[in-house]
């Protein structure tokens, strides 16, 4: 299904007499000519479930580029607990759609729920209860369990309050994140829709909290496969979708309270499901909630000025977020890389950080947690090296792969129905640039994770006000110098900027207070990294450069370079790895010849 939405803002289509509100494929029609499908804009029907961190934000209404509508992400990253199994819903949903209609104003809709919740809770959620539920768990003789029975009340009323919140000021969100250059019926579809997405901010908070409880008792597992659930809804609404209302030309006014009720509730089923999928673990790991009002008990005061301090840094991010936004946004020429690619790109790093960074600050949180509850620094401060170290050494060759196969990989995974050659070959110039901010974008969040496991979120919130500054400073400097054609790339460029001055930063204000870091094992490990990635680059071009094929790909061309390509990089990695002694690649493939020797 298409809806029509009319001419490209700035284009030149000439229009009739009278024929100011008819859409374009409307006046080709009239005028005897098959309608253009480079003029249509389209609708992407779900999206990956990336709830918490997701948090991926994505869409933004502009003009299409050959005709693909554009989305942006959010800049951020998952909470521990919740990796980024979205990209499989992602592509899988997209791919079933094909030229779907309106997927723009869908993903409006869908970032609405992501932001209100991280700016009203989803940062509290993540960084300060793990903490303080680890410290309880020490301290009381029920081992937390009368507090966390406690917290889970409050964060229950908290979270349907904060729902409740927005959905009734659903329009009034749709006009703070929508383009100024919005229509009157984009901006009514997409407060429908988001009066059936908004109350995800509840499940997805749910599933935070849930998610920290079982952390703190030592289950990783569920929380990590639970967004999964999620992903499987969301396909099977896109497949549902279609197989009802099939993939026709419609007019906007034909999106019909059914399309809309099963767009929007599908999306907002997924998320509950993957709430309700936590439930059985808190049983498995002994917990029992039973609903406690007694709050005073809670320590409200050290929770208020802990969730104030987070309250700031995620509004600073905001801030970012917004800049971001209208920046894409105002990428208004036909073939420039805006929202579209922007999110196509962020959600493959997220992917990659989710798995690998998102998982070792899963495990390392409690206990960075408990090492600081109990006055030991410097085993804060050894998990804090370790864990920079690992992510460092098993990130660097996912981002050469980024890199190196940025083209092979645009055309795979996105490259069908609208999203045409020129938008592919945008997208691995995007890639190519973000594959610089991967491993940064994972140290900064695994040092602001050691502030909360202090617990201190003042430091970071006021870590975040340069950082964000930096940031906005150059991407608008580099929209302003390269516009729409070099849009989505430096936004990239301001992020890696800005994640490398995060890290800089915190590990400067993180010394005083946990002692040494081992700053010189870390910097050890990072000149080994270095020297094997740039090995495994130099031979995975080498091998790519050497296969057949031109300037435009096969799918197939594409997948076989892709699976030549990054078992050259990843052997080439290893092998290296293995010569020059980076202990932190040795124990991973020590720890996976135990699992398959078993």
């Amino acid at each position: 299904m298409v809806i029509r939405c009319g001419p490209v803002p700035g284009s030149d289509v000439p229009r009739e007499a009278g024929d100011e509100r008819r859409s374009v494929p409307q006046r080709e029609r009239r005028a005897g000519r098959r309608p253009t499908p480079g003029r249509r804009r389209h609708l992407h029907l779900g999206g990956a479930a990336e709830p918490a961190l997701d948090r991926v934000a994505r869409s933004s209404p502009e003009q299409v580029a050959e005709p693909a509508p554009r989305r942006t992400a959010r800049d951020g990253g998952r909470q521990p607990g919740q990796p980024g199994h979205g990209l499989p819903a992602h592509a899988g949903a997209h791919r079933r759609a094909g030229r779907c209609a309106g997927r723009r104003r869908v993903h409006t809709a869908q970032i609405l729920p992501g932001m209100v919740y991280e700016f009203l809770l989803g940062g509290i959620l993540t960084s300060v209860l793990i903490p303080v539920l680890v410290r309880r768990r020490k301290a009381d003789a029920d081992q937390g369990q009368a507090y966390a029975q406690r917290l889970l009340t409050l964060a229950v009323l908290t979270l349907a309050a904060a729902a409740l919140l927005a959905v009734v000021g659903a329009p009034l969100l749709t006009s703070l994140y929508a383009s100024d250059k919005s229509s009157g019926d984009y901006q009514k579809l997409v407060t429908a829709l988001s009066y059936l997405m908004l109350p995800m901010i509840f499940f997805t908070g749910l599933s935070a909290l849930i998610s920290a409880v079982l952390n703190t008792r030592g289950h990783f597992a569920a929380p990590m496969w639970a967004p999964i659930l999620n992903n499987i809804v969301v396909i099977a609404t896109a497949g549902l979708y279609i197989a009802v209302f099939g993939a026709e030309i419609v007019e906007p006014e034909e999106m019909t309270t059914g399309r809309v009720l099963l767009i929007g509730g599908g999306t907002l089923l997924g998320v509950a499901i993957q709430a309700a999928g936590l439930l059985p673990a808190l049983r498995k790991v002994g917990f029992r909630w039973r609903p406690r009002f007694d709050f005073r008990a809670l320590g409200l005061g050290e929770l208020g000025r802990l969730g104030a301090w987070m309250f700031c840094y995620v509004a600073v991010s905001q801030v970012g977020l917004i800049v971001l936004f209208n920046l894409l946004n105002r990428a208004g020429r036909e073939n420039a890389a805006g929202p579209l690619i922007y999110n196509n790109v962020f959600l493959l790093l997220m992917m990659a950080h989710g798995i690998i960074a998102v998982s070792i600050i899963t495990a390392l949180m409690p206990r960075m947690s408990a090492a600081a509850a109990d006055g030991r620094y410097a085993d804060l401060a050894a998990d804090l090296s370790r864990g920079t170290r690992t992510v460092t050494a098993v990130l660097a060759p996912i981002a050469v792969c980024y890199a190196v196969l940025a083209g092979p990989l645009s055309v795979a995974l996105f490259r069908y129905g609208a999203f045409s050659d020129e938008n592919a070959t945008a997208t691995s110039l995007v890639l190519l640039v973000a594959a610089l901010a991967l491993v940064p974008f994972a140290i900064s969040q695994l040092f602001t994770f050691a502030f909360y496991a202090l617990p201190d979120t003042r430091t970071p919130a006021l870590v975040n006000i340069p950082v964000v500054a930096l940031r906005i400073g150059v991407q608008i400097g580099l929209f302003a110098a390269f516009s729409a054609t070099f849009a989505a790339a430096g936004m990239m460029i301001g992020n890696a900027v800005s994640y490398l001055a995060a890290a800089v930063f915190s590990a400067m204000l993180l010394r005083p207070r946990i002692g040494r870091i081992g700053l010189g094992g870390i910097m050890r490990t990072l000149g080994k990294v270095l020297v094997a990635a740039l090995g495994a680059a130099l031979a995975g071009l080498l091998v790519v450069n050497l296969l057949p094929g031109g300037d435009t790909l096969s799918w197939l061309q594409a997948a076989f370079r892709l699976v030549l390509g990054g078992a050259v990089i990843a052997g080439t990695y290893l092998g290296l790895a293995m010569v020059l002694r980076i202990g932190e690649i040795t124990e991973v493939v020590g720890m996976v010849r135990r699992r398959l020797g078993r």
